[in-house]
């Protein structure tokens, strides 16, 4: 028995091979079939005979003549008596194809080809330089089709909730939200190196129905930090945003599709001072919100001192105006500074988002008048951390303003290249101002469209200090909707995510002692994983039930509860039967009313 790839019996076949080659080019039908063993076969299961009627009629036709053997990049595999040969392409008229030829030495000592398969093809017939260019776009595609199936098969990524399509996305602040021409469009930071260097862009996706997105087009390159989108008086939309390195900046749309934009001139808009100038020193330029108020451009610097910023123009000479806070609350600095900024009217109430580096995400509810903002209140969207990050919001059609944050992982386990992709948004919110004049937060009810495979159970008893393993209800992708009654238990609610030995679980529950809404991932994965109890302030009115909306989806787990109070956690099971769902009661019996759960539908593109 040979070696693999012996010099001679490479040689061999490579004589065999040339053979082919010269006579598939010269039209010689019998030259050419006395390369192929009587037993040979293609992987349509085609036999010698039959190839030999295909020759004959091309043949007559002068089509092999026209044909070109292309075997620039074909090599030999040798082992025994079977060799391989691949790539070898045919350029003709019609188009090309390319196929792995298999040999077999016969009893004469002759290597002839025993099998072939087709491993490429195309139907338009391409010149030298056009060949180079689908060989490039052919690399290109495999490198896309590779990273495309490691994002689909990483366990972490969720399904429904908005992710970055490819890279490292971070920070992944949502931006620049506006719904325009019947559908809604979202921004977000990501980082490429297609401007020579390693730099922050605008991704830019769409949608109909908040939850199916399609991708466009990156038109918004260059340093490109947090910014919101408005309508201006031309009645186009114009984006305020941070560029890097030269402070605040404008920027308008040229299509209805929002793909294409120019940076105004006059950019950027942040007033130039000097040393000796009454505002030199005061505020800092970062984060902005613009938007057109009468006749006058507004924007909010975000900074450690944030302020007011107008000009009649967009392309104008902007000019400071002050402070934006006529004064601090308790337990918030006049200073506080306001980054990702998002003021909108809810009702009879102003309403401010935005995130402290301090106190992270955070609203405040007041009144804008006189050129300044008046907060009457403040509450905060995350605690443990500033893991729900860079709220932005819009309005829609129907009068609804929506919500969107930046879910961060963490660079210690979250963000690794190795994964493909970083950065997740929460589900969209959907804000209101309930009787009481606090705000009230839940999922837009298009959300329903993705459920499937519904469960329901009603009128069932929690017992003191148990656990209950709810059967027929189990996965990493769910929506569960609970109504539970108790004056009686301390601690009461559901865990997701549970193993049969109850080893990994994540927790979320009412502290009625503590009045707080909870979710407990220190059980939820690997020492690695994070591992916190976010606690939102949230107490249960006289007689009021906990109602909870829990949605799962991979790495992302969010929780409603009466409308009023949000949490979410990234979590990171491990093991492959953490798919349980239970319901505990602690400290005294709890009453279930309704159980309802939903097995939910991917929606995302990738």
């Amino acid at each position: 028995m040979s070696a693999p790839n012996d010099k001679s019996v490479e040689a061999e076949v490579l004589a065999t091979m040339r053979e082919y080659g010269t006579a598939m080019e010269a039209g010689d039908v019998n030259a050419l079939l006395a390369c192929y063993s009587e037993d040979w076969e293609d992987n349509h299961g085609t036999r010698k005979d039959s190839l030999k009627d295909r020759y004959q009629g091309v043949s007559g036709k002068g089509g092999i003549k026209e044909t070109e053997v292309d075997e620039s990049e074909a090599g030999v595999v040798v082992y025994g008596d079977s060799a391989t040969y691949t790539p070898v392409t045919l350029w003709s008229p019609s188009g090309s194809s390319t196929y792995t030829h298999k040999l077999k030495k016969e009893a004469d000592g002759v290597w002839r080809l025993i099998h072939t398969e087709a491993i490429d093809w195309g139907t338009i017939p391409l010149d030298a330089e056009e060949r180079i260019r689908k060989a490039e776009n052919d690399a290109s595609a495999l490198t896309a089709r590779h990273l495309r199936e490691q994002i689909l098969n990483d366990p972490s990524r969720p399904g429904y909730h908005f992710g970055s399509p490819e890279g490292i996305a971070s920070p992944f602040d949502p931006n620049g939200a506006i719904y325009w021409k019947g559908r809604y469009h979202l921004f977000y930071i990501f980082q490429d190196k297609r401007s020579g260097k390693k730099s922050d862009h605008w991704g830019h996706v769409s949608s109909t129905d908040l939850l199916h997105w399609r991708h466009h087009p990156t038109g918004l390159l260059e340093g490109m930090y947090s910014g919101n989108c408005f309508i201006n008086k031309d009645g186009v939309p114009t984006i305020c945003y941070h560029q890097v390195g030269q402070g605040n900046a404008m920027a308008v749309a040229l299509d209805d599709d929002l793909n294409e934009w120019k940076k105004l001139d006059s950019n950027p808009i942040t007033p130039k001072t000097q040393q000796g100038d009454a505002h030199h020193g005061v505020y800092r330029s970062w984060d902005p919100f613009g938007w057109l108020e009468g006749d006058t451009y507004y924007a909010i610097f975000g900074g450690e001192r944030p302020g007011i910023v107008k000009s009649p123009t967009l392309g104008g000479q902007w000019q400071y105006v002050g402070d934006l806070f006529a004064h601090g609350l308790e337990g918030v600095s006049l200073n506080e500074d306001v980054s990702c900024a998002d003021l909108f009217k809810l009702g009879d109430k102003d309403v401010l988002l935005c995130i402290s580096h301090r106190l992270g995400c955070r609203y405040y509810l007041g009144e804008w008048k006189n050129e300044q903002f008046y907060p009457e209140s403040h509450a905060q969207m995350s605690w443990v951390d500033h893991s729900f990050f860079a709220p932005e919001s819009l309005e829609d059609d129907k009068g609804r303003r929506i919500m969107w944050a930046w879910l961060l992982d963490g660079p210690e386990f979250g963000i690794r290249w190795e994964n493909g992709w970083s950065g997740a948004m929460s589900l969209p919110r959907v804000l209101s101002l309930g009787d009481d004049g606090q705000l009230r937060m839940d999922v837009p009810e298009e959300i329903e469209a993705l459920r499937y495979g519904a469960f329901k159970k009603e009128d069932f008893a929690l017992q003191s200090d148990t656990d209950m393993v709810i059967d027929g209800i189990g996965g990493n992708s769910l929506e569960l909707s609970i109504d539970i009654d108790s004056s009686e238990a301390s601690e009461y609610g559901v865990k997701v995510y549970v193993s049969p030995d109850g080893l990994e679980e994540t927790t979320i529950f009412y502290d009625a002692v503590e009045g707080k809404l909870k979710v407990d991932t220190r059980k939820s994965g690997p020492a690695d994983t994070p591992k916190s109890v976010e606690a939102g302030p949230f107490e249960l009115k006289e007689g009021e039930r906990l109602k909870l909306r829990v949605f799962v989806d991979k790495s992302v787990v969010e929780v409603f509860a009466n409308s009023r109070q949000a949490v979410m956690r990234r979590v990171y099971p491990s093991r492959p039967d953490s798919l349980g769902v239970s319901l505990f009661s602690t400290g005294g019996t709890t009453q279930v009313l309704r159980l309802e759960a939903w097995n939910m539908s991917p929606s995302m593109p990738y």
